[in-house]
């Protein structure tokens, strides 16, 4: 595959037609639309990070990653909920086995949940007792399960880890099991219906709880040993490349359009016409960079040859492409007139969308 693909060759353009033709009804509704979750279902993209021997895709990563950015490019919603939910199904490699095979025996199985340690697991004589709140589970109206991470206690005691900090521990749960708490009220990202969940006093045997460690890992595929900083790091990032790329897109007939007023001056031309070649350019070899740092990584720790150089290359790369991806959106924006400021078009989506997604911790600082 080529380093510097257009998501659209990723795409067939029916899926498109599909993904953006409910993207503004999936904004409205606060959650993706039918049309759109059949073709999430019937392409198994809620899958593709599960392992196979549970009926899981298991794409090597530099294929998810460029297929994220994709969806992404397609829709910031509908890309962020495929993102993040596949990314709970990578934890399919970490489960035990008959758990897992029960979860994904579903073929419209899809988990949602928080990375945040904001619960609490009582230990019991027979597994865990759980309670608390999580927030920003995208994809949650979808989801089948729900993933949390808590903070262990016996008693009254907070058990610690090697190292002397609170130990926590994630689980998997049963939808039924939580409560959906309407949360999303923000200006971007409408359609993922990324709300919060709580529990209390939940009882759930030990089996549903996991480690996101390489040794620790079930299925022995480096897709499960591959540090998850940095497979979360080139997903999110990707993400934010898809949507400035959509942006760009957008902006190519806004900009040749402005260029046929005749009041503006040869200069003003030649500033959007450069302004959006330059931007155009730089994500491109930002794009280039990424890539090359992901996919060296990727096939050195295939080999058993990965070094710790070759991963903080990916996250710097990471960090940059999400930087320079919304900073992009930012320099042409003020060239597009009022219409990239109308809350129902898509260029302002879009721009509202990337906007909120960017505001994601993980990737707000370059170190």
């Amino acid at each position: 595959m080529s380093q510097q693909n257009h998501p659209s060759e990723l795409l067939k353009p029916e899926w498109v037609k599909i993904i953006r033709g409910e993207a503004m009804a999936a904004e409205q509704a606060g959650l993706l639309q039918a049309g759109q979750l059949e073709l999430i279902y019937q392409q198994q993209w809620f899958k593709i990070l599960v392992p196979k021997i549970y009926g899981g895709l298991e794409l090597p990563l530099p294929e998810v990653v460029r297929l994220e950015e994709a969806f992404a490019w397609a829709d910031g919603s509908l890309g962020w909920v495929i993102t993040l939910c596949a990314g709970a199904g990578w934890f399919g490699g970490f489960l035990q086995p008959k758990v897992a095979e029960q979860i994904f025996a579903d073929p419209k199985a899809c988990l949602a949940g928080s990375g945040a340690s904001t619960g609490t697991a009582l230990k019991t004589a027979d597994g865990y007792q759980l309670s608390g709140s999580w927030k920003y589970a995208s994809g949650i109206k979808h989801a089948t399960h729900f993933t949390a991470n808590c903070i262990i206690r016996q008693g009254e005691e907070t058990l610690p880890d090697a190292d002397g900090n609170p130990l926590i521990i994630p689980f998997v749960i049963d939808r039924a099991d939580a409560e959906l708490i309407p949360a999303w009220k923000y200006v971007g990202m409408m359609g993922t219906g990324s709300h919060a969940f709580k529990m209390n006093e939940v009882k759930v045997p030990a089996s549903r709880s996991f480690k996101i460690e390489a040794e620790s890992a079930v299925v022995k595929n480096p897709l499960y040993t591959y540090p998850f900083l940095q497979l979360a790091e080139t997903t999110l990032a990707a993400n934010l490349s898809g949507m400035a790329l959509h942006f760009i897109d957008l902006c190519e007939p806004i900009f040749e359009e402005r260029i046929q007023i005749k009041k503006l001056t040869a200069y003003q031309h030649s500033v959007l016409k450069e302004a959006l070649q330059e931007e155009k350019e730089n994500l491109r070899n930002l794009r280039r960079f990424f890539y090359e740092a992901l996919d060296q990584s990727w096939n050195s720790f295939t080999s058993g040859k990965h070094t710790e150089a070759e991963l903080k290359t990916v996250s710097q790369t990471s960090r940059v492409l999400a930087l320079a991806s919304r900073e992009s959106v930012d320099r042409l924006y003020p060239y597009c007139g009022l219409i990239a400021a109308s809350p129902d078009t898509e260029i302002n989506q879009v721009w509202r969308d990337i906007h909120t997604a960017s505001q994601h911790t993980l990737l707000t600082f370059l170190e």
